[in-house]
């Protein structure tokens, strides 16, 4: 199993438009940060993780030539809105990608994208769309399951969705074998942290120093929850340019580090 980081920046990305700071104004390529998302290869092909809106790029980078499977962890802008770049990947197979998506965003995603998923709205002759399939997974279990959401079988591996609070939103991360991935999470309650347990590698999102945000942890905060799971490493994504990577990578304690973009682990 690999995993890449496709990009490891906020809503806003690295550099922040018209801004002159230490890390936007960085010559270190580890301070230059798309908007999150990652690529994750499982026994049956290729798991795209969220579509930010720089995926196309993302995907070049990573000379990417084939997606088989998209996880979509919640619908804010930047980790939905590339969602038309994965046009070239069904019409190349000639095959629908298959698109897991909570029961709670299902709708939404539909409504944002109407002209991909209503079979009335059909290109003209020449011209193509996307063809994706939505595969909701459930997100509200029964009293018999407890806490826990059911597992999901994805290109031959099995996913634990794990339903994460983001301000007034709900995020699903993962965890797959021995890799857990929590994104704009602001806590991990007791089923998520259940299902991260004896976990090797962690991705944990961490805006900043200091200031508390209302719906992500900031840096202390991941911090604390990381050593609270006791995964063997921590990776912090979703940072944001009030941060430079180098000095995260002096600063912050054994086993827990900086992710960047094109960062690639294996397992």
């Amino acid at each position: 199993m690999r995993f890449r980081f496709l990009g490891t920046g906020t809503s806003f990305g690295v550099p922040v438009i018209g801004c002159q700071c230490a890390t936007c104004t960085s010559s270190d390529a580890r301070d230059r940060r798309t908007r999150s998302g990652a690529l994750l290869e499982l026994p049956g092909g290729r798991l795209l993780v969220d579509a930010p809106p720089e995926l196309r790029l993302q995907l070049l980078a990573a000379e990417v030539d084939r997606i088989d499977a998209v996880w979509l962890t919640h619908t804010h802008a930047d980790h939905l809105h590339g969602l038309d770049d994965l046009r070239i990947f069904s019409l190349r197979s000639g095959q629908p990608l298959p698109v897991h998506v909570s029961q709670r965003h299902h709708d939404e995603v539909v409504e944002r994208f109407n002209y991909v998923f209503d079979a009335r709205v059909q290109p003209p002759r020449g011209t193509s769309k996307p063809r994706l399939v939505l595969e909701p997974f459930d997100s509200s279990p029964p009293p018999a399951q407890g806490t826990s959401l059911p597992a999901v079988s994805v290109l031959g591996a099995t996913l634990h969705p794990l339903e994460l609070p983001h301000g007034p939103a709900t995020v699903y991360g993962f965890r797959v074998g021995p890799l857990g991935y929590v994104t704009d999470a602001k806590t991990i309650p007791p089923a998520a942290l259940a299902a991260l347990e004896g976990v090797d590698t962690l991705v944990l999102n961490a805006l900043w120093y200091g200031d508390p945000h209302p719906t992500h942890f900031n840096i202390e905060e991941a911090i604390d929850m990381a050593r609270r799971i006791g995964a063997r490493q921590t990776w912090l994504t979703h940072l944001t340019h009030r941060v430079r990577h180098a000095d995260l990578e002096r600063d912050l304690p054994a086993g827990i580090a900086p992710a960047c973009d094109g960062l690639e682990l294996t397992f």
